[in-house]
Order: C-alpha cells, then structure tokens, then sequence
C-alpha cells in the first residue's frame, strides 16, 4: 500500500491495471483485484475520463464548482479540503486537511483510522474555530464532504458550496501540492510506527510549513504571515484562538 501510495503521487491517472504493471517492475507480485481493493481502501481514484453512468441526484442536493485559481485574489475567499492516506510500518491512516487556497495556509487538520465522516466534521469545526470562515468551501465529491451533515454544517455557516465536477479534477490541485509536499519531505523519510508518532511528527512538519518556510509562490513570505496580515476578502474578526490539531 506504501508503495502504490508513492506511484499513485507519481502517476494519478493510474488505475488497477497499471499499477500491477509498476509494481511488478518493483518485484511486487499482485493482481488487478487486490490491487483494485487496496486502492479503493486507500480512497485513491485514477483521474481520467469515464463514461457517464451515474445519474444525478436532485439539483438541490448537488453544488457547481465555483473555484477559479486565476480568481483568487484574497484570504478567506476560498478554502479547500482533501483527505490523503498515510502510512504506518503497521497499518495506515487518513489524513485530512483544510487549506486557504490564497495563502497556502493549513487551517486544521485532523487523523482518523477510518474514511468516515466524523473526522471531516472535526477538521471543519477546528477551522471556524478561529472565529474567521471563507466565502466558498471547495471540495471533490467525496461521500465524507457530500453527507447531509458536512453540508448543513456549511449551510449553517452561509458559505458558498463547491463541488468539483466534470472535467475539474485539477480545481484543488494546490492541496495536492501539500500532500505530495508531506509525503516527500515528511511522511516517507520518516517511517512512523504508529499513529501517536505519526501526530506528533506531522504537527511539527505541519508548524514549520505554515510559520517557517519560505514560499516561493508568496514572494518568499510564510503562509501563517500572509494569512494574517493580508486583509481578508469580507470584513472578518481577526484570528485570536487555537485548537489542537490546528496550525494557526
């Protein structure tokens, strides 16, 4: 699974099929059912043209892509979510996250041993937590971000519902530059051996992430400096509070 992980970062339009042919290369003998199973257990979905065979369910219940990067002028315009597998010498994790996409800044995040929704909502309530919240929450079409309760706790906050649609599967591009950017330089070189090391390792990467290191794409500032000190897209309360598990 670690490894179909590093492919998949390496290749995302992989599916079964090619990743037998990859990781027989690596002299890891597997078939395309327990490749496909293991993919699907780690929420990893090839990015490619498929036919259209589900129906839509009624307008109400679905929400149009509102997120152009080119648009994105501002903090708490648009925040973002993805979640991305983590693995452990023994066994594995989901990690979830919560970006402004204008500063790169890691809201929240949060660790859970199972794709459900619980932990989402958690990472959710620790971002509005900071008493600030964005004018569109931007998401893919994940079950954890479509149930009825993510979605009322948005509804409930009045912000903009985004989905990624079809043909948009490079809308949160800028937070799976945060994974492939965790994975590298943290998840891989590490080799946690359970879910306690793997907390404490990633909050501290996490910490140095938003408050330490230099980005480039930010003119050489932080993304915790740009996020606080650059004025807001609607007149909000300045941050005042943290929460654990948040890099504030």
């Amino acid at each position: 699974m670690a490894r179909i992980d590093a492919l998949y970062l390496e290749d995302p339009c992989s599916g079964s099929r090619r990743m037998v042919d990859y990781l027989a290369r690596d002299g890891i003998p597997i078939c395309r059912d327990r490749a496909r199973n293991l993919m699907r257990r780690m929420g990893l979905r090839a990015i490619y043209q498929k036919p259209r065979t589900t129906i839509p369910g009624a307008q109400a219940e679905r929400f149009p892509c509102l997120v152009d990067l080119s648009q994105v002028t501002a903090v708490d315009q648009v925040w973002a979510t993805d979640i991305t597998y983590i693995p452990l010498q023994k066994g594995f994790l989901y990690l979830v996250a919560i970006v402004d996409l204008f500063s790169r800044h890691v809201l929240s995040w949060k660790l859970s041993n199972s794709l459900d929704t619980e932990f989402c909502l958690e990472a959710l309530e620790m971002a509005l937590g900071g008493c600030r919240k964005p004018d569109v929450f931007h998401s893919d079409q994940g079950c954890q971000f479509t149930s009825s309760a993510f979605v009322a706790r948005l509804q409930a906050e009045e912000i903009k519902i985004s989905w990624s649609g079809k043909k948009r599967c490079y809308d949160n591009i800028l937070v799976e530059r945060l994974w492939r950017t965790v994975k590298y330089e943290e998840v891989y070189l590490r080799g946690y051996s359970d879910g306690w090391e793997a907390e404490i390792s990633l909050a501290r990467f996490l910490w140095r992430y938003c408050h330490v290191r230099p980005h480039s794409s930010l003119g050489g500032r932080t993304p915790h400096k740009v996020y606080t000190e650059t004025e807001p897209c609607s007149s909000r309360p300045r941050l005042t509070m943290l929460g654990a598990g948040t890099v504030q």
